[in-house]
């Protein structure tokens, strides 16, 4: 391997691992301020057991996703450098307004929400984690807005002079037609997650009947939120599939394994190819279903990859401007895959409990348990997808992969900072894992009111 082969290994694990913290963090944080709001509508104890419990669990996972995302912006300068002088001045604003309103409001309000148990009034204090849980939701938005335009260039003009890409529209930018179809489609991802978290760690203590008061709302909860989010998965990820379509065509067709344009076209089940992914051997195909997803049409036209190939060649030069065809079809099923499982299990799971039930089904425990690992999963194989699909391009039809990997930096300076990472990021991951697995399983705390002062708040130490 090169440099480049190695830049692209890193960035591939550090962006995987780092996204495994980034759903849970924005879903759990607008699911444990739900859950506050409950308490401070209705005064029931569960719901404020239920708040510190979840909450507790949100704090741990978004402080190893500080750190872990840490390491992202850092690489730009020493793995991509000859991409970020191209691009700094248009990739470099929203990362900007990010980390100096969004990540500020999240971490600000936060950290008011955190100490302010037994010091703000419950309504203020309640304002602190819905304004930390929009934080989330602006600082997504914003770094979606930076890799939509990767994705699908605007607002912009190359000057020949310094042969750097300059920013001429912040709106364009901000209001990219990828980004407003990639927004919504990340954000109920981030709820199936979330959804899929509560449901996990609920049938994990209710299968032992532990606190039910806490725990049975909390499956409840986590099943529904799955269900939901996850129909608004499919939908938005329906529209951005044709976006796709639009201004990516070869994602499209590598995703199924579409060599030649076909209408209609249909969607490929399962399919085998050569070994070097350029010729297809055998497949199982739903008939019209591909025209439909990627034009809205049954009887739609959807280019092949070597058409598109040809055209590519044409326009931007000789070369390959094909993606690993493997990767981008196995990423894209395994996306649909564990999401759709999930829900599947969220499903059966809100039929067994129905009416005050206790299932006594060991099968169906260990499915929801394992629930938990199913929309992550599913998160990290979409971003694959996405990126891979992108390939050879770090901008779409503007600058190549090739040209973007730091010139002076050696393989084996890559590969040393390649290794030390990922030996941090075990470290930390067994750290996360034993954090959360200890707190989750001591169960919701007991709330003890003082009784020498009827008004003092209900306070429970982080």
């Amino acid at each position: 391997m090169d440099a480049l082969d190695l830049a692209r290994w890193q960035f591939g694990i550090t962006t995987v691992y780092h996204y495994i913290f980034v759903p849970i963090t924005i879903g759990m944080s607008a699911l444990v301020a739900g859950l506050q709001t409950a308490w401070v509508r209705t005064g029931k104890e569960h719901y404020l057991r239920a708040t510190k419990f979840w909450g507790k669990l949100f704090l741990i996972n978004f402080a190893i996703g500080v750190v872990t995302g840490l390491v992202q912006e850092f690489q730009f300068g020493m793995n991509w450098s000859d991409y970020s002088r191209f691009v700094g001045d248009i990739f470099g604003a929203p990362l900007a307004i990010e980390g100096l309103l969004a990540f500020f409001l999240e971490s600000t309000f936060l950290g008011l929400w955190i100490f302010g148990w037994d010091r703000l009034p419950k309504k203020l204090h309640l304002a602190t984690i819905w304004l930390a849980s929009i934080g989330t939701l602006l600082s997504a938005y914003f770094i979606l807005a930076a890799n939509s335009w990767m994705q699908h260039p605007v607002g912009y003009e190359v000057n020949p002079g310094t042969g750097r890409a300059e920013l001429h529209s912040i709106g364009a930018l901000l209001t990219n037609s990828t980004t407003l179809v990639t927004f919504p489609h990340t954000i109920t991802a981030c709820f199936l997650t979330a959804g899929a978290v509560l449901l996990a760690v609920s049938a994990w203590h209710l299968r032992g009947k532990n606190q039910e008061d806490v725990f049975r709302p909390g499956l409840k909860l986590g099943a529904w939120v799955v269900l939901i989010a996850g129909i608004g998965v499919l939908i938005t990820g329906d529209l951005q599939a044709r976006v796709m379509t639009e201004q990516q065509p070869m994602k499209m067709a590598a995703a199924e394994a579409l060599y030649e344009t076909s209408q209609p076209a249909s969607f490929s089940i399962f399919t085998i190819g050569s070994l070097d992914g350029h010729e297809e051997v055998a497949s199982v195909r739903i008939p019209s279903l591909l025209s439909f997803m990627a034009t809205g049409s049954p009887n739609g036209e959807v280019e092949g990859i070597n058409n598109i190939q040809q055209e590519y060649a044409q326009k931007y030069g000789e070369g390959d401007y094909t993606p690993y065809v493997p990767v981008t079809y196995w990423s894209f099923r395994l996306m649909i895959g564990f999401g759709g499982l999930a829900m599947l299990i969220a499903l059966v799971t809100l039929w067994a409990v129905r009416g005050g039930r206790t299932p006594r089904s060991r099968i169906l425990w260990i499915s929801a348990i394992a629930t938990v690992v199913m929309p992550l999963l599913g998160n990290s194989f979409g971003w694959i997808f996405t990126e891979i699909g992108r390939q050879p391009w770090t901008v779409f039809g503007l600058f190549r992969t090739s040209d973007s990997v730091s010139p002076s930096v050696s393989t084996a300076e890559v590969a040393t900072s390649l290794i030390v990472l990922t030996l941090l990021y075990g470290v930390l991951a067994v750290i996360e894992v034993g954090l959360f697995l200890k707190y989750a399983r001591a169960g919701a705390p007991e709330i003890h009111q003082e009784s020498d002062d009827a008004d003092r708040p209900l306070a429970f130490a982080y």
